[in-house]
C-alpha cells in the first residue's frame, strides 16, 4: 500500500521546513529531489527521527535529514548544548568551550569536519562564549585533554573515528574531561528539541576568523600533551639507543604529525610513515574500511613497508588517532607456539585483548619499579569494559591492586576514572577490547597516540631482554592464566530484526524466560543490561547501570565461558564476545581454544540464527 494523502502532506511539510531552515544548497537539493520523486518512505526515515547519543556521541551518515550529520543538525545540537550549559554553569561564557575536528568530508552534501566545527564554534561565539577552536585537525584525545587543561566547561570533537567514509559524528566531553553520560545526554537532547530554529549568527562561519572570543589552543595543548606524555616514559635512554625500527600508518587520518612528536618525546627516532596513508584523505582510498581493528586485510601496505625497511613492529592509529592496532614480525614462529590472533606468514596482528594483557603487565611493572616507598597497592586501579578480557582481573588478584568493570564505551571508563582520581586513587591503565587504550590519566579517554609510543618503549625494553611482544604475551598468560577470547560481528541493517533477536532471548522458553542452555552448553547465569536483570544477584538486579538505548545480554556458562551479545553504539552491527579463562597452570591452550570455538558456533547457531535473520557475516 502506498503512502496516504496525509502522509504525503506531512512529508511535504517536514521537507519544506528542512529546506527553509538549511542554508546548505547540497542538502536542500537532496530533500527537494526526494520530495519531487515521491520517495516518502525515505523522507520519513530522514526527517521523522532525530540523532541520539550512543557510545561515542552523535554519529551517522553525512547528508540531509534530522537523523543525519549535516550543517543544520550540528547547529541544532550546539544550540541545545549551549542552552544546557547556560543552565548548569554561571561562568560558562568565561570558562569557554573546546572545538576540535578530524579530516573527514563529503562533496555530495558539502559537509566536512572542519566546516561542521566552524558552525559549532559560530553558534557559541554568536552568544559571546569563549571558544578554543583548533586551527588545524587534531587527534580526538586532544579535545578532552584541552577541556581539562584550559578549565573549559565542555568540548566537542567532530569525528566518526574509524567508521566508513560516508559517516561523521559529534562527540561531547564534559568539564571533567570524560565523554558525557546520563543524565547529561538525555537533557541535552531535550534542549536540542526546544531550539531547532537556527539563531541569528549560528550560520556565520566567519566568526571563527573574526571574533576576539576565539582562541587557538593548538601550540599550548600540543606542547603540554607531549610534556605530560613523558610521565609514562620509563626508559628514555634505552629508547635513544634503540636499533629497533617501527612503521606507523595513520590510515589517511590525523595521526601522522602527532605520533612523530610522541616518539620524539620518548627519545625515539621517528617511526617510518606509510607514504600512501600518511596524509589526510576523506575517501580513505587505500583501504576497504578505515578500521585498523580489521587486521591484516587493512594493514597490507604497512606490513610490506615494514618488511622492506626491516622494521619489526607496525603501529596503526585509526583516522582520529584514538585507537591503536599493533603487528609484530615473528622471526621464528615456532618460538611462539601460542599465537592466538590473526597471523599470516610471519606477522602477528594482536587483538585488543592481547594488547591489554601486555599494557596491563607493563604499566603495573613500571609503576612497581618506580613507585614511592609509601605507595599503597590498595589505592591502585585498572579498568576495562565488561565485554573485554578479564586478564586485568587475573593480574589484579595476583598482584593485589583493584580491578573494575564498566559498561561498554569509554565514556563510562572516563567518568569512573575521574571519580577514582577525585577520591585519591591511582589509575594505571584502562581499556576496551576494540583496541582502545588509556595509559596513565592525562587523557580520560582512549588515546592511540600515547598507546603507540608506550608499545614502542615496551618492545624496545623487551628486545633488550631477548624477547618479542608475542613471547612476552605467552609469559603473561603462563603467569596469570590463559584468557582465550574471540570477538566478531554480524551486519544487520534492520532495527526490527535486531529487536526480534533479543526479545526472543528474553522469552526463550516462555514469557520472561531466558535460555537455560545453548546447544550442549548449560547456562549458569544471565545478565541483561538493557532490562537491568541479573540472575547471579540475590535481588536479580544488575550491578552495572541499565542501558535501555542498546541491546546487551551476557551469558555465563557452566564451563567457565562468558559470552555477550550486544548491538554496536556506532554501526549497524550485532557483536559477540566470548572468553574462556583458566587459572595459572590449568588447561592447555589448545583445549580452551577448541572448547571456545564449539561454544561460539552454538551461540551463533542457536541464538543469532544468521540465515533465518538475514545477518551478514563479518567479511574476511
Amino acid at each position: 500500500m502506498g503512502p496516504s494523502l496525509i502522509d504525503c502532506l506531512i512529508d511535504s511539510d517536514l521537507a519544506t521546513q528542512t529546506v527553509c531552515c538549511s542554508r546548505n544548497q547540497k542538502t536542500k537539493e537532496q530533500i527537494e529531489s526526494l520530495l519531487q520523486d515521491g520517495k516518502h518512505r525515505e523522507l520519513r526515515e530522514r526527517l521523522c527521527c532525530r540523532l541520539s547519543f550512543g557510545t561515542a556521541g552523535l554519529r551517522s551518515a553525512m547528508g540531509a535529514g534530522f537523523c543525519y550529520i549535516n550543517d543544520l543538525t550540528v547547529i541544532q545540537s550546539t544550540q541545545g548544548i549551549y542552552k544546557y550549559l547556560e543552565r548548569n554553569f554561571s561562568d560558562f561564557k568565561q570558562r569557554g568551550f573546546v572545538v576540535g575536528y578530524d579530516t573527514r568530508g563529503q562533496v555530495t552534501s558539502n559537509c566536512s569536519s572542519k566546516k561542521l566545527a566552524k558552525l559549532t564554534a559560530a553558534v557559541l561565539l554568536a552568544k559571546d562564549v569563549l571558544v578554543y577552536f583548533f586551527s588545524t585537525y587534531v587527534p580526538t584525545p586532544f579535545v578532552p585533554y584541552a577541556v581539562q587543561q584550559l578549565g573549559a566547561v565542555a568540548g566537542v570533537m567532530i569525528t566518526a573515528s574509524h567508521n566508513r567514509k560516508e559517516d561523521n559524528g559529534y562527540k561531547v566531553y564534559w568539564e571533567n574531561g570524560a565523554q558525557i553520560t546520563s543524565p547529561h545526554d538525555k537533557e541535552i537532547i531535550k534542549c536540542i528539541e526546544e531550539c531547532v530554529e537556527p539563531w541569528n549568527g549560528s550560520w556565520n562561519e566567519s566568526l571563527v576568523d573574526t571574533s576576539p572570543l576565539r582562541q587557538d589552543p593548538l601550540k599550548k595543548i600540543c606542547d603540554s600533551y607531549m610534556e605530560d606524555l613523558t610521565k609514562i616514559c620509563f626508559h628514555r635512554e634505552l629508547n635513544m639507543q634503540s636499533s629497533l625500527k617501527f612503521v606507523h600508518t595513520s590510515f589517511h587520518g590525523v595521526g601522522h604529525d602527532y605520533v612523530q612528536l610522541a616518539f620524539k618525546a620518548f627519545g625515539f627516532q621517528p617511526p617510518i610513515p606509510v607514504p600512501e596513508q600518511k596524509d589526510p584523505d576523506p575517501d580513505f582510498s587505500t583501504v576497504k574500511c578505515p578500521n585498523p581493528e580489521e587486521g591484516e586485510s587493512v594493514l597490507e601496505l604497512s606490513l610490506r613497508l615494514a618488511e622492506k625497511e626491516s622494521a619489526k613492529v607496525v603501529v596503526a592509529t585509526d583516522p582520529d588517532a584514538d585507537r591503536l592496532a599493533v603487528a609484530e614480525q615473528q622471526e621464528n614462529a615456532c618460538r611462539v607456539p601460542h599465537l592466538a590472533s590473526p597471523c599470516s606468514g610471519c606477522w602477528k596482528v594482536f587483538t585488543g585483548n592481547e594488547l591489554a594483557a601486555l599494557f596491563g603487565w607493563w604499566m603495573f611493572s613500571c609503576w612497581k619499579e618506580n613507585r614511592p616507598q609509601d605507595a599503597d597497592m590498595r589505592n591502585v586501579y585498572m579498568l576495562a569494559t565488561t565485554v573485554s578480557s578479564k586478564i586485568l582481573r587475573a593480574i589484579a588478584l595476583k598482584e593485589g591492586f583493584h580491578f573494575e568493570e564498566t559498561l561498554p564505551g569509554f565514556k563510562w571508563i572516563g567518568s569512573r576514572v575521574k571519580n577514582l582520581l577525585d577520591n585519591g586513587k591511582e589509575v594505571l591503565f584502562a581499556f576496551e577490547e576494540s583496541i582502545g587504550f588509556m595509559c596513565g590519566t592525562s587523557v580520560l579517554d582512549k588515546d592511540g597516540v600515547s598507546a603507540a609510543v608506550v608499545i614502542a618503549e615496551m618492545a624496545t625494553y623487551l628486545q633488550g631482554q631477548g624477547l618479542t611482544l608475542a613471547q612476552k604475551l605467552v609469559d603473561i598468560y603462563e603467569m596469570y592464566g590463559y584468557h582465550i577470547s574471540k570477538t566478531s560481528y554480524f551486519l544487520c541493517y534492520e532495527p526490527h530484526t535486531i529487536k526480534r533477536i533479543f526479545e526472543r532471548l528474553r522469552n526463550f522458553d516462555g514469557p520472561q524466560s531466558y535460555p537455560k542452555c545453548c546447544g550442549a552448553y548449560n547456562i549458569l547465569h544471565v545478565r541483561d543490561i538493557t532490562t537491568g536483570y541479573d540472575s547471579s544477584q540475590l535481588n536479580k538486579k544488575s550491578v552495572l547501570p541499565v542501558s535501555k538505548s542498546s541491546q546487551m545480554i551476557t551469558f555465563t556458562f557452566q564451563n567457565g565461558c562468558v559470552a555477550t551479545l550486544r548491538t554496536s553504539g556506532t554501526e549497524p552491527k550485532i557483536k559477540y564476545y566470548a572468553e574462556m579463562c583458566a587459572l595459572p597452570g590449568h588447561s592447555a591452550r589448545s583445549v580452551l581454544e577448541e572448547e571456545l570455538q564449539k561454544l561460539i558456533e552454538a551461540l551463533i547457531g542457536n541464538f543469532l540464527e544468521p540465515a533465518k535473520n538475514g545477518l551478514t557475516w563479518r567479511s574476511a
